[in-house]
């Protein structure tokens, strides 16, 4: 591994007090995970008040977003790298069918019913909502910035981690 060379600040331990002056000593893997769970956690509590989770979301979404009607298992298979299982979007395909809110058709591809579709709209809206207030006092410009920071942050750790690719660790 090459470190950078264009920074020689020193890793200080996690300190969820610590003032701006010391932000750049942070170690980021603590700070994104602390963004990752608060972000997570305002959504699903917000979505389990409705009883609706986040992956139903996103499997109403998927199933929605496609020029042509999605199988079952293309949706597992994208959405899974995201779940909290391996068995979690498969679970919540089922669910969705059961309520209503899915329906397949002969060849099996998956569509959302009109309840389906409003669900998604409803869902639409909250997230809009609750987007606003993760981002409020942040505008597009600050929000672009950090976005491209992390992006930078992941191929760089992904460039230097060898074939597994550096998920998962959170060393800094």
């Amino acid at each position: 591994m090459n470190p950078s060379t264009d920074s020689t600040t020193d890793q200080a331990p996690a300190d969820p007090a610590v003032t701006d002056d010391l932000l750049a000593t942070q170690p980021i893997g603590y700070w994104s995970g602390l963004a990752q769970e608060a972000v997570a956690r305002h959504l699903r509590d917000a979505m389990a008040r409705i009883d609706v989770t986040q992956p139903q979301y996103w499997v109403l979404n998927r199933v929605n977003g496609r020029p042509g009607a999605p199988g079952r298992e293309e949706v597992v298979t994208q959405l899974t790298p995201l779940a909290d299982g391996p068995h979690e979007i498969a679970r919540v395909v089922d669910q969705l069918l059961h309520r209503g809110w899915l329906r397949t058709d002969d060849q099996r591809r998956l569509h959302l019913t009109g309840e389906g579709e409003a669900a998604r709209l409803r869902l639409r809206a909250l997230v809009t909502e609750l987007r606003a207030v993760v981002h409020q006092g942040i505008d597009d410009e600050e929000y672009v910035a950090a976005l491209k920071v992390l992006r930078r942050m992941i191929a760089n750790v992904e460039g230097a981690a060898g074939p597994r690719g550096g998920r998962g660790a959170q060393a800094d």
